[in-house]
């Protein structure tokens, strides 16, 4: 057998170098390989739940850039494995702050005027599910590949979603809410104006 060389313990996986009985290079191969299963995350890699159309759910961390313009979603496990779903398959995508049993926001609308800045909109599912939100005033974004949707459930545990066009069966804008709204009258009759022409030319 190799002769043990260095003392003390390795935290991750415990016992003592200076035990005769351990074998010091399977020990290190051990460790070594229990850091290469764990999950390597970077800043981008946010927590989040997809929720797919047949109504089970996939926990994992996520690279939120480019959300939606692939076919596909990679999703991390957190057993370290890298997961592919269809991006057809999912009905919303759920950026959580922890991981829990419940993660759909408890309210699904706004019980008031929303003070966020945006459009306040409302979506209807393929499955008729039926959700409120804001998301950003910029009409290239929402007609992008999909929804990032700021729930009405502000301190809840889901901090935002995206929901792909392909779950939709309908968005329609509720109002112009917080700042976005507020502007000199005559310039928002301007706009009014303008519209007003267009549709009559």
């Amino acid at each position: 057998m190799p002769q043990n060389r260095g003392q003390g313990q390795f935290p991750a996986l415990g016992g003592d170098l200076s035990d005769p009985g351990l074998d010091t290079y399977a020990y290190r191969d051990a460790h070594r390989m229990a850091r290469i299963k764990s999950p390597t995350l970077s800043s981008t890699h946010k927590k989040v739940v997809v929720l797919l159309l047949d109504r089970t759910h996939v926990r994992g961390y996520l690279n939120a850039a480019g959300l939606g313009r692939a076919e596909t979603i990679d999703l991390l496990t957190p057993d370290g494995e890298h997961r592919s779903i269809e991006l057809t398959d999912v009905k919303s995508v759920h950026f959580v702050r922890e991981f829990v049993e419940t993660f759909a926001p408890e309210r699904k609308v706004f019980l008031s005027r929303p003070k966020l800045d945006g459009l306040w909109v409302r979506l209807r599912f393929r499955d008729e599910d039926v959700m409120e939100g804001i998301v950003a005033n910029d009409l290239l974004d929402l007609l992008d590949t999909g929804v990032q949707l700021t729930p009405p459930d502000l301190h809840g545990n889901t901090l935002r979603l995206f929901i792909p066009r392909s779950a939709l069966a309908e968005v329609k804008v509720l109002g112009v809410v917080g700042v976005s709204r507020r502007g000199p009258a005559d310039s928002r009759a301007a706009v009014a104006a303008s519209q007003s022409k267009l549709f009559t030319e």
